[in-house]
């Protein structure tokens, strides 16, 4: 079994090398790297050219213009060669020791998809941005509603599909909108979800986080438009 490891990157330069350097401590499946970054201005796409240099396990694709994580995770989905998929954020929020965990239901439960969530008690999590906390767990809750699941954590960033799942539906959202996508299309579709708690290290704004509240709306309207208009 196979792992590929998609990693969206937009201008982080300060922590893509070190969140590359844990990954490739993963030791438990043969695994590839792919990053995919989403036309960075700051030193991202030198760092990243580096690390490919080095690693042969790592694959750098770089897009033309600036589109949104969206747009870089259906890119790496798209190249993605492994019987398993999962989304590295290239900051530092989330930590690749949590990947044991994550995989676990695929090799014991034959899961078709599988999140990690930051509210199942990890080995910790940094106390951060309360309306963040509030606006999330009323996404949480709308797609519970329109899914008919019991899912703690719809927007985390750790999010691992089988391949041939991911492969059966078709992705159109370019920005954080993705998530919520995925979510009710693959709900939709019948495919077994499990959870695993994970870790949290969220950042604040200056230390370079991008999602705002007004993702938030957009995520309402995405959950309605894909549960019942798409």
């Amino acid at each position: 079994m196979k792992l590929s490891i998609i990693i969206p990157c937009f201008n982080e330069e300060k922590t893509i090398e070190q969140v590359v350097n844990k990954v490739l401590k993963f030791k438990t499946l043969e695994k590839e790297i792919l990053i995919i970054d989403d036309c960075s201005v700051d030193n991202s796409r030198e760092i990243i050219k580096k690390i490919s240099n080095l690693n042969t396990s790592v694959k750098c694709f770089f897009q033309d213009k600036n589109l949104g994580k969206g747009s870089a995770i259906r890119k790496g989905f798209e190249v993605a060669t492994g019987d398993i998929l999962l989304i590295q954020d290239a900051d530092l929020e989330y930590d690749p020791s949590d990947y044991d965990k994550l995989i676990l239901p695929f090799l014991e439960a034959d899961a078709d998809v599988v999140y990690g969530s930051r509210f199942l008690g990890g080995k910790y999590v940094r106390l951060h941005f309360f309306w963040h906390y509030v606006a999330n767990k009323i996404l949480t809750l709308i797609t519970n509603i329109v899914t008919n699941l019991n899912m703690t954590d719809m927007e985390t960033g750790y999010k691992l599909f089988k391949k041939k799942t991911i492969e059966s539906i078709t992705l159109k959202e370019n920005s954080f909108s993705i998530e919520p996508e995925i979510t009710v299309k693959l709900a939709k579709k019948g495919y077994s979800f499990y959870e695993v708690p994970i870790s949290y290290k969220g950042r604040s704004y200056q230390e370079g986080k991008k999602i705002t509240l007004k993702d938030a709306f957009i995520a309402i309207y995405c959950i309605i438009k894909y549960r019942f208009f798409d």
